[in-house]
């Protein structure tokens, strides 16, 4: 089965990642629609569960997943957060006698023929979009980013340590806010597929102007799920391509 990546279209960033036998969950809004689509692709166990950040259109829809899935470990880069969301997923989680934990800078972890590597957050940061859990995905000569709500300081902070940051696909920031994505940000990932996982008409008026402007001037192919709604890719390896 060849590597599958699906945004979910809500106002929400979820992907599930469903590689061959292996499959990992990142976290949304939108319960119902997750656990629906993993029921369609035959997904009743989850080897990783990531809760990007402590956010609710982050956190809100991991309940509904760690209610049907079994689940092999979570990821959190906090164990307390003050919502009801979060206090759920918590909940969820020891309801399977698992514990959220946070993981390591430069961690590395196999899900099926990819190697996940843990990228962020290598600081401890006040604003808790900048404590976004980032993760490299790569499978064969292609690579996936998921950057969660990760904002320019923490952007900075991966380039100083060196981090690769180079990939085919990148999950953009923060749901195209201005905030995220900076041009030397940009200019060290230079992706060639950009998927924007934002809400039609929403409030924050995402994506803005300056980031797909910043997109569309380093040559990316972007994806808005406002617009296409669910958005999958799938590579095999050598290619990515968009159902």
């Amino acid at each position: 089965m060849a590597p599958q990546f699906f945004y979910e279209s809500s106002w929400s960033d979820s992907q599930v990642r469903k590689l061959r036998a292996s499959s990992s969950f990142l976290g949304a809004q939108d319960s119902i629609r997750v656990v629906s689509y993993l029921e369609d692709q035959g997904v009743d166990t989850l080897d990783y569960v990531v809760c990007t950040h402590a956010h609710e259109d982050h956190v809100g829809g991991l309940s509904g997943p760690l209610n049907t899935c079994a689940a092999a470990q979570v990821f959190s880069p906090v164990r307390e957060y003050d919502s009801k969301a979060f206090r759920d997923f918590v909940r969820y989680t020891e309801a399977q006698g698992l514990t959220p934990a946070a993981p390591s800078p430069d961690e590395t972890f196999s899900l099926g023929g990819a190697v996940v590597t843990v990228l962020g957050p290598r600081r401890d940061y006040d604003d808790t979009n900048n404590t976004s859990i980032v993760l490299r995905v790569d499978f064969g000569e292609t690579s996936f980013l998921f950057t969660g709500d990760m904002e320019r300081d923490a952007e900075a902070d991966l380039l100083s340590d060196g981090c690769d940051v180079s990939c085919t696909v990148l999950k953009v920031g923060h749901h195209g806010s201005s905030t995220s994505t900076s041009y030397p940000f940009l200019r060290a990932a230079m992706p060639e597929y950009a998927v924007i996982s934002v809400g039609e008409d929403n409030s924050y008026g995402h994506p803005h102007e300056e980031t797909l402007s910043r997109l569309y001037d380093a040559g990316c192919t972007v994806y808005r799920t406002d617009r296409l709604g669910t958005v999958v890719a799938v590579s095999d390896g050598t290619d990515v391509s968009f159902l």
